[in-house]
């Protein structure tokens, strides 16, 4: 007998041999489990039970969980591609991998014709022709990769894919596969019990994919999809799914004139008038909150030598990503960092205790090599602006600065409009430099900072950089996706690299600690993410337009219409005015169309009173407003950088 060990202390006993399932038949509500975690791994319910041990942990995975989510998308996928088999016929058809992934889950197929999202609704509809048909789902194991080949040749003529990744699995090492019906994959696992036990799902999208992410590989084509137990979640998701669409800013941000994503430099944005001012804006932003602080602004050569980018460390771990040329025989490198320049200006005479913190702050051009196929409109680009700095301190400000730096990036979310983030410490990476005493010291320092700012946190295990660990900052938007902006990162490996020292108050030359931090990272990336958290419907601070005047007639009110947009222009306000010849109702339109904050209209009773009817681009009638009160409650929106609306609330007039 085998003895089980549930959840609570609880102990069952079993038959060795029986499954998972028998052996919990008797549990309350045990026929809602999609699976069962055993010593902590989670494995089918139709695992059998061996007496390896003297007790074994038992718990089953009910839905509502995240290991019972994989699952169920899991499955998913394999009836998916199973689909795909019908729809094309099995013999057409060579399947390569189809993990889950956030939100859902692909399969890349080799097919005979391109995919269009015309053949979803088609394979979705033999999705659930096969979840009536409530197949088991069955495990079944090669005890190496020989046995592995020979299962998967004899279940399709066409298995290259497959077959490749068999042969680069440990020898000795089973192998397993999962068939439902005439369907048989190349699987880890766990699965549902059977396709009957599908819930919730919809294919989503069609796109093209190399095989292993490979531009030089075979080129597949991917369906991404998704599942869900409940299906008020999966509506949720499909809702933010539109919503997104709505706001994607590579369409949103060339229809405001804003930017543009050119074949004749891809990856490489080019920045129009109205995408510059909000550019200058973020800009004028940070240099206030920097001036505070009492950070010193550089800037750094955007091309050296490479032998600089081999003494800090880049060049070994960095140069499939960076850009090289060659000036009068020497070899150069384009920076995709700003961190060596910055030491560069460090160096530049020796630097006293008294100088120490020393914040070097850049707005910094960088250029990294990314796949084309890898390219996403501004938040994935080749070229950016990181909003840098290196912070020079002794072991003993350490603490200080970086508790400073946590308050500074929350100030900047709060301000700009989103929520509290959510901390994530990375730590030490394989491929790193330095000792482990060094990163010892430098993990130890940023979970001291976390426990004194108060934060919760967790912990993201070898994703720091190469030089050292790092705190990351996720902020969700306005349609609850995560991003990561803000970056904290301690490192005491550059100054040994770079030789840096400064005096000491004792006479003796000491090494002083690096902070690299970035609040909003690449200024692409986050103006990107600015016009989808607004939707192009900036706050006015930022609005490339901020107010359009709208004359009702070009005859009678351009003397009027012409002052009013004086007096804005000598308060700071970017303004302009319609004078198209167009009836008032399309200019009110057109203007609500760019996302302009605020309308003024002029008609004859404005122009005899100096005064303005004011609309806001959503339709808000502010009434009637004499100039001089509606310009001091512009420019305090402005300055203030207030994320609401201010004009609206002094109404003088009820037209």
């Amino acid at each position: 007998m085998i003895r089980l060990q549930l959840p609570g202390g609880a102990e069952v006993e079993a038959q060795e041999g029986v499954s998972i399932r028998e052996a919990l038949a008797d549990i309350p509500g045990i026929k809602k489990a999609v699976a069962a975690k055993v010593d902590g791994t989670v494995v089918d319910l139709s695992r059998t039970l061996t007496g390896d041990t003297d007790v074994i942990a038992v718990e089953p995975v009910m839905p509502g969980t995240d290991e019972a989510l994989e699952v169920l998308r899991h499955t998913t996928a394999h009836v998916m591609a199973q689909a795909v088999a019908r729809h094309f016929g099995m013999e057409n058809v060579e399947f390569a991998i189809g993990p889950t992934i956030a939100d859902g889950f692909y399969y890349d197929f080799d097919l005979p014709r391109s995919l269009t999202d015309d053949d979803l609704p088609a394979i979705e509809k033999i999705m659930e022709q096969i979840k009536r048909e409530n197949l088991p789902i069955v495990r079944k194991e090669a005890t190496d990769r020989n046995g592995a080949l020979a299962i998967i040749r004899s279940y399709r003529a066409k298995s290259a894919f497959k077959q490749e990744l068999i042969a680069g699995f440990p020898d000795g090492e089973a192998v397993s596969f999962y068939g439902q019906g005439e369907f048989t994959d190349l699987c880890r696992g766990p699965h549902l019990p059977a396709t009957g036990k599908l819930a919730f799902f919809k294919l989503l999208s069609v796109a093209g994919a190399y095989w292993r992410g490979d531009e030089k590989r075979e080129q597949l084509q991917r369906i991404y999809g998704t599942a869900f137990f409940d299906k008020k979640a999966l509506k949720t998701l499909l809702h933010r799914r539109e919503e997104a669409a709505k706001r994607d800013h590579r369409k949103v941000g060339p229809r405001l004139g804003l930017f543009r994503s050119l074949p004749e430099a891809p990856g490489f944005p080019l920045w129009l008038p109205h995408g510059t001012v909000i550019v200058n804006q973020l800009l004028a932003y940070m240099r206030e909150k920097l001036e505070r602080r009492a950070y010193q602004e550089i800037r750094t050569p955007h091309i050296m030598i490479d032998d600089l980018w081999k003494q800090s460390g880049h060049y070994d771990h960095y140069k499939d990503n960076m850009y090289f040329t060659e000036i009068e025989g020497r070899s150069f490198a384009v920076k995709p960092m700003n961190c060596p320049g910055a030491a560069l200006a460090y160096k530049q005479g020796l630097r006293s205790y008294r100088e120490l913190p020393l914040r070097l702050g850049e707005f910094g051009l960088c250029h990294r090599f990314e796949r084309s196929g890898t390219l996403h409109g501004l938040t994935r680009v080749r070229s950016f602006v990181q909003d840098d700095a290196h912070i020079f301190c002794a072991a003993a400000d350490l603490q200080g600065e970086i508790l400073a730096l946590i308050d500074l990036a929350h100030e900047v979310y709060r301000e700009i409009g989103f929520g509290a983030p959510r901390m994530v410490l990375s730590t030490r990476p394989e491929d790193r430099t330095g000792s482990d005493e060094m990163w010892d010291h430098s993990e130890g320092e940023l979970r001291e900072a976390l426990a004194k700012a108060g934060t919760d946190y967790t912990v993201n295990p070898g994703d720091g950089a190469f030089y050292g660990p790092k705190i990351d900052f996720m902020v969700t938007d306005a349609i609850g996706r995560e991003h990561q902006l803000c970056t904290i990162q301690v490192d005491f490996s550059l100054p040994e690299k770079f030789d840096l020292v400064y005096a000491a108050d004792d006479g003796e030359r000491k090494r002083p600690v690096v902070i690299h931090r970035a609040i909003l990272g690449s200024i692409e990336r986050f103006v990107g993410l600015l016009i989808e958290q607004f939707s192009g419907a900036f706050p006015l601070w930022l609005a490339p337009e901020q107010v359009a005047v709208l004359p009702v007639s070009e005859d009678r009110h351009a003397d009027a219409a012409g002052n009013v947009l004086q007096e804005l222009r000598q308060a700071g306000l970017r303004a302009h005015v319609d004078w198209p010849g167009n009836k008032l109702g399309k200019k009110i339109r057109e203007a609500t169309l760019k996302k302009i904050p605020y309308l003024l209209v002029i008609g004859d009773r404005e122009a005899e009173s100096g005064t303005a009817a004011v609309r806001r681009r959503d339709g808000t009638d502010c009434g009637v407003l004499e100039l001089g009160e509606m310009l001091r409650l512009l420019r305090e929106e402005r300055d203030t950088r207030s994320l609401t609306a201010l004009l609206g609330a002094t109404t003088t007039d009820d037209r």
